[in-house]
């Protein structure tokens, strides 16, 4: 059994990961990128295992995205559907910022 280093509780116990979810400012905003594709970019994320968010988001969406530093890159414009997944996944609505 491991313990996490953050809050002392067990790794099927922590709570850390749906602590940081609530605290957290993320940013939702579309960049272009080359021949003028559009990219959906969600910034802001600390705490949370951006591979598996990231292979979420690709699966629901059905596109492709890739984890860079510490965002998200999806293809495509996404930017309120991706609100309401997060949300779905437990962010807290106040804290998501569509730009």
């Amino acid at each position: 059994m491991t313990i996490c280093q953050t809050c002392g509780l067990p790794q099927e116990l922590c709570v850390c990961e749906s602590i940081a979810k609530e605290t957290q400012k993320i940013t939702i905003s579309i960049i272009r990128k080359k021949y003028g594709k559009k990219y959906t970019l969600i910034e802001g994320f600390e705490e949370i295992d951006l591979n598996s968010l990231c292979k979420r988001l690709k699966a629901k969406f059905a596109c492709g995205g890739a984890v860079k530093k510490d965002s998200i890159e999806l293809q495509g414009d996404h930017k309120q559907r991706v609100k309401e997944f997060l949300i779905a996944e437990g962010f807290a609505p106040e804290t998501i910022v569509v730009k």
